[in-house]
């Protein structure tokens, strides 16, 4: 994990967070090993803050289809 990605990972709102979880490609560096489970709290942290309904909302902006 770099110190980069790290503070990106703290940065990021969770409408950024949640479009690189569906669409960034494994090889990033982002979802391996201790990087991923950092990810996945501040992404949790994130959805529990904006709650349910802005994170359906947020999901539902960006698809499922690769940009």
């Amino acid at each position: 994990m770099t110190e980069e990605q790290r503070r990106w990972i703290n940065n990021a709102s969770y409408l950024e967070l949640l479009r690189k979880w569906r669409f960034e490609l494994s090889e990033s560096g982002y979802f391996t090993g201790e990087l991923t489970l950092h990810y996945e709290n501040v992404m949790d942290r994130r959805k529990k803050e904006i709650g349910p309904g802005a994170a359906v909302a947020a999901s539902k902006s960006i698809g499922w289809e690769a940009p």
